[in-house]
């Protein structure tokens, strides 16, 4: 689902150039549960925007199913975030004046789907994340946990092929992380396949496979 050949990252700025991603190769397949872990400074972040089309390389290949996505314009990465990827943060980015349904159905408002859809599918996945009982309550009247729920809740509105998480434990306590983690690996089982970028050893261990990004390079873990 997602082949990356030489992938290399630099920011340029006046009087310096960051080197940030030097030349990463590596693969996930349909239905993997994957963790990305490497120290502070090491790219996974970076890597992850990347892959979620967020960023682009400044050479290298991108394959995201089957498709290069490398040169794709600015709205055709749009549309393919929208339609093939969902997206969960560590700081859950949700709005904070509108309840949780409401936050579930935003992807869907740029799709064409009616009012009353995007509520009826807000609710069903609300569900599906065990939090129907507080879909009218607002981010500030829920737990960290609950929050990152409605995250995950919002990222699979589109039904995405692929999830992308970026820490989605790190703001958590760890009978949250676990709850959170059980929901990931219950849609792996389901046919959706996650990247997950992760610092915490007990949260990667969970995974299929654990790649290991150091000094800008894919470490191990790659294939």
């Amino acid at each position: 689902m997602i082949v990356l050949k030489d992938i290399k990252k630099s920011y340029f700025l006046p009087k310096v150039t960051i080197e940030v991603l030097k030349g990463i190769d590596m693969e996930v397949a349909e239905k993997e549960l994957v963790a990305v872990m490497g120290p502070s400074g090491s790219g996974k972040s970076t890597l992850l925007h990347i892959i979620g089309c967020l960023d682009r390389p400044t050479s290298g290949t991108y394959l995201l199913l089957d498709v290069d996505v490398s040169h794709k314009t600015d709205n055709e990465l749009a549309e393919i975030r929208n339609r093939k990827l969902g997206f969960v943060f560590q700081s859950f980015n949700l709005l904070p004046r509108f309840p949780a349904w409401k936050n579930v159905e935003m992807p869907l408002l740029y799709s064409g789907v009616s009012a009353i859809e995007r509520k009826q599918r807000a609710f069903e996945i609300l569900e599906k994340v065990g939090l129907s009982h507080r879909a009218n309550h607002y981010p500030n009247e829920l737990s960290g946990g609950e929050q990152q729920r409605v995250a995950i809740a919002r990222a699979l509105i589109n039904n995405p092929a692929i999830i992308l998480a970026d820490e989605p434990t790190g703001n958590l306590d760890s009978h949250s992380g676990k709850e959170i983690m059980e929901i990931f690996k219950g849609l792996n089982k389901e046919g959706v396949a996650i990247v997950l970028v992760t610092h915490e050893k007990e949260i990667a261990e969970q995974a299929g496979r654990i790649i290991t990004i150091k000094d800008g390079v894919c470490y191990s873990g790659c294939y």
